[in-house]
């Protein structure tokens, strides 16, 4: 079926085209447009992310020197920095944020039996958030400090297969916790986050959405064991305590009893507290669920990495949402490329031999299932491998 045809368009053939359609139709995408399409956009920016691309400048060099393969890639028009820069400033960015949201779909469904190292059925969601310092002349609606902007992804990894399932996109002023505003609580399923989350009058809603939640303590907190419960020590558990919380304001905004687990880590002899509203889940599960939450901090630290949302190929709010969330897209797809064919190649992989060959006409599953360790000399343990 594949024989022939480009492993770029290989790639693109598992893009929902008719969503896409719905996306642009949604936001007027194709008023007034003759030439370049924003699927022509689109298919330039997952070019360049799949291949690296540097600038915008990179991107017409690379594309006009393989001009006669253009509408083989699906890309109809021709393809100039200029045009380009002004399709990401001007066309509305929830256009690709929409598809994005289409593709996250997709994914879910597929990765929804994927294991993540904890032995449990019900959804587990990592929430944090990462930086991006940008400059405040060149990126004035973003600012951060008096001296510096930022922008700032807040992001909710499904465990099972990383996939971001939410992800907002703020100036680098807005505190994390406020992203719980944003959320819409999923009656069973876990949230991990870190102590910059807890504001107990925002973790009660997810309480009452019959939402769990896993956190560190802080220090400061002021609680009444009401009961402890047994732990095996062997473990690393210290303590297993039924709590109610003693400040005047925590206890107006969360007036139930929380389990409180103090744990120290075996390997560094550190000890740390987690608070959750579980009481049915055994204590070391409690803390191996925290454990997981590395996974979205290696998540950013791989997009960051690997697709390039940190050389952002414009400078106004709608250029660089438009750039991030089909980096996220693209990140997204490659996902279900790997799914849908059955691929042992780890997604780092697939991008290392995408990023080389997608001019070739080699079917994808024969190029990406025949990797060898020597095929990817610039493979490094530290890398995430995020679909193994």
């Amino acid at each position: 079926m594949n024989l022939g045809k480009l492993v770029f368009a290989q790639v693109t053939q598992h893009l929902p085209l008719t969503t896409f359609r719905r996306c642009v139709a949604r936001y007027g995408g194709a008023h007034k447009v003759k030439s370049f399409s924003c699927l022509d956009q689109y298919l330039c920016m997952a070019f360049a992310q799949l291949t690296y691309r540097d600038s915008l400048r990179d991107i017409e060099a690379c594309l006009r020197a393989q001009a006669g393969k253009l509408y083989h890639m699906g890309i109809k028009s021709r393809v100039s920095r200029s045009t380009l820069a002004d399709a990401n400033e001007n066309r509305d960015w929830r256009i690709y944020a929409d598809f994005a949201q289409s593709l996250i779909a997709i994914a879910r469904r597929l990765y929804a039996a994927e294991p993540f190292g904890v032995d449990l059925k019900d959804t587990v969601y990592a929430l944090d958030a990462s930086t991006i310092d940008l400059c405040l002349s060149v990126f004035p609606w973003a600012p951060f400090r008096s001296t510096k902007a930022a922008i700032k992804l807040h992001t909710l990894l499904d465990l099972r297969g990383n996939i971001p399932s939410f992800l907002h996109i703020s100036d680098g002023k807005l505190h994390d916790v406020n992203v719980l505003d944003l959320l819409l609580p999923e009656p069973g399923a876990f949230y991990i986050m870190d102590r910059g989350y807890i504001d107990f009058e925002r973790l009660y809603q997810l309480h009452e959405a019959k939402s769990f939640f896993v956190t560190r303590a802080k220090s400061n907190l002021k609680a009444q064991r009401r009961y402890s419960h047994p732990v095996d020590r062997s473990t690393g558990l210290i303590c297993d305590q039924t709590i109610v919380l003693t400040s005047f304001y925590s206890r107006q905004d969360f007036d139930t009893p929380l389990r409180r687990v103090r744990f120290k880590d075996p390997t560094t002899g550190n000890r740390l507290v987690f608070l959750t509203n579980n009481f049915t889940l055994p204590a070391f599960t409690i803390t191996e669920l925290y454990r997981c939450r590395w996974q979205v901090e290696l998540f950013f630290k791989w997009i960051k990495q690997h697709l390039r949302i940190k050389v952002f190929f414009g400078t106004s709010e709608n250029a660089v949402k438009t750039q991030i969330w089909i980096a996220v897209s693209v990140y997204v797809l490659v996902a279900i490329v790997k799914k849908r064919l059955n691929l042992s190649a780890s997604l780092y992989e697939m991008l290392q031999i995408l990023s080389l060959t997608m001019f070739e006409r080699i079917p994808l599953d024969q190029l990406l299932n025949n990797i060898t360790a020597d095929d990817i000399q610039a493979f490094s343990p530290n890398q995430l491998n995020l679909f193994n």
